[in-house]
């Protein structure tokens, strides 16, 4: 560095000349004896030092960075703001309480989920680490989860009276970052929820729009004991049981009698009818006027909830095949909450339905993405690769759901199908009778009986006979017998089936894109069915 000004004690300046830029060797080699040159080294190119200089530099600079982050000095804006709420403890003494706990790990998560600035992880994915025998750390749990912020908390309810302890803490060195403790009555509840996700929001430096802020702030119903019967309902309503979802339903019936006003009340409702028809515990005729009543209601009383457009787009799609009004309200909702892992997961099979793999595979993505334990995100994506003809990698994700969940029925299905795809058919007859088992319980026995008088093919077709007989008295869902037939070459079987599944509008008939019916496609029946669908009879 040349200082073109030497500054004497009183602060004045005095030019000097400036001395070339040459080294101190060449500056006193000529005062060198002769005799003495030759034993003096060579000087050091500068480019090593400058190298050198450069590597301890960054080692340094380095050092400071992992110290600084160590201690918790940087930023949330440093990382992805993606964060995971774990499930709420339930402090209070009694046990029934446990849905508060629930409700209120939910409602944040929700609240959370409104945010586009804010990758929140679905609730289902959470779950694992609810009353786990072996606790795992905050930094173990964020790895796993791919989360740079936990959340965790306590509640206790008595009477009236509620506290709320909130903990936000950066996972990777588990710095906690902020907490509250909200000592409360009940009729706070809205206010609570709505501060509490604000705080964290502004906490991690996250934006939030006017709408978002909006729709955080908004108090669902004035009436408490209609959102106590809410809350209930929606703890019942994940078990799927028959029980379950009765007891579920008694409960969405109780929130919307305390307010008739109380839009999600009706959505509740409605959920409980489709998850009674996908069951197969009742048929589309009971069903499906009950549920698209419900949820037109709630769309009635107030349009600005992502969950009533997403049972819209349910119904929508699966119980009117309404493909148009289906895809704008997985849309509507999503826009509400970008964060729904569940819109994104069945939008992708609608995408599937109407001939778009390629739309299909990044809204799946974008769901495992959100909520990667999520078993039924895990089988529908199985769904999704069976559409596409990757079946070995569906029967991988369709077991990996099943380690999460052993008798769900989607993951079951899918599995069954892929082994019979891949000519597995040994193991396809073990996943096949399990699956039907978990649906009809009283099959296991056509299946044994069929498969020791004609193997494998012998027991798909006296299951299929089997459910076709049961069906005179109560109702079967005429698609899976199609299935059976159409596996094993029983054209006319598996057309028949699917013209009576189309009668009694079956909401599993959509599905007619995936392989199993390959071998239908060039008869004009089938395409007739296409036509009247309005979907395509083959993938574009």
């Amino acid at each position: 560095l040349v200082i073109p000004k030497a500054y004497e004690l009183d602060g004045t300046a005095e030019e000097k000349e400036e001395e070339p830029d040459i080294s101190v060797e060449e500056k006193y080699e000529s005062k060198i004896p002769g005799d003495l040159k030759e034993h003096i080294p060579a000087p050091k190119p500068k480019k090593k030092l400058i190298i050198i200089g450069s590597g301890a530099f960054l080692i340094i600079v380095c050092l400071i960075i992992y110290l600084i982050w160590s201690t918790g000095n940087f930023t949330s804006l440093e990382l992805e703001k993606s964060i995971a709420v774990l499930p709420f403890d339930n402090l209070s003494s009694d046990e029934e309480q446990a849905w508060f706990s629930d409700g209120i790990t939910d409602v944040i998560i929700n609240q959370l989920s409104k945010i586009s600035d804010l990758r929140v992880l679905g609730r289902t994915s959470t779950l694992k680490y609810k009353e786990k025998e072996e606790k795992k750390s905050i930094s173990e749990i964020g790895e796993e989860l791919g989360v740079n912020f936990i959340i965790e908390g306590t509640v206790q309810r008595q009477g009236n009276q509620m506290r709320i302890s909130v903990q936000l803490i950066r996972a990777i060195n588990e710095d906690h970052l902020w907490s509250e403790l909200y000592d409360r009555e009940w009729q706070d509840i809205f206010i609570t929820q709505s501060e509490i996700a604000q705080l964290i929001a502004d906490e991690l430096k996250v934006i939030i729009t006017p709408e978002e802020k909006q729709l955080i702030e908004k108090i669902p119903t004035a009436d408490l004991a209609a959102y106590d019967a809410y809350l209930k309902g929606q703890f019942y309503w994940r078990k799927l049981t028959q029980n379950d979802l009765e007891t579920a339903m008694q409960y969405f019936e109780l929130a919307k009698d305390k307010d008739p006003e109380y839009a999600l009340a009706y959505a509740g409702i409605c959920d409980v009818w489709i998850g009674l028809q996908q069951m197969g515990y009742v048929s589309p005729a009971e069903a499906g006027p009950k549920a698209m009543a419900a949820v037109m209601r709630a769309l009635e009383l107030d349009s600005t909830y992502s969950e009533v457009h997403y049972t819209l787009a349910l119904m929508n799609t699966w119980g009117m095949w309404d493909w148009k009004g289906g895809e704008s309200a997985f849309k509507k909702a999503i826009a509400l909450n970008p964060n729904h892992a569940e819109a994104h997961a069945y939008y992708s099979h609608l995408l599937n339905i109407v001939g778009r793999p390629k739309e299909a595979m990044e809204q799946i993505e974008l769901a495992l993405k959100l909520d990667p334990y999520n078993p039924l995100s895990k089988s529908l994506y199985g769904w999704d690769l069976i559409f596409v003809h990757q079946f070995d990698e569906a029967i991988l994700v369709s077991r990996e759901a099943l380690e999460m969940d052993p008798t769900n029925p989607v993951a079951l299905a899918a599995l069954f199908e892929a082994l019979h795809l891949t000519g597995s058919y040994e193991e396809a007859f073990e996943a096949g009778k399990l699956n039907y088992f978990n649906i009809y319980k009283d099959i296991v026995h056509a299946f044994d009986q069929g498969y020791a008088k004609a193997g494998y093919v012998g027991a798909l077709n006296l299951a299929a006979d089997t459910l076709v007989v049961q069906s005179k008295t109560t109702y079967v869902n005429p698609t899976e017998i199609s299935i059976l037939y159409a596996l094993i070459g029983n054209k006319e079987r598996a057309l028949e089936c699917l013209k009576q599944a189309y009668e009694v509008h079956d909401p599993n008939l959509p599905y007619l894109l995936l392989p199993i019916y390959d071998s239908l496609r060039n008869d004009p029946r089938f395409q007739d069915l296409c036509r009247k669908m309005n979907l395509p009879c083959k993938q574009i």
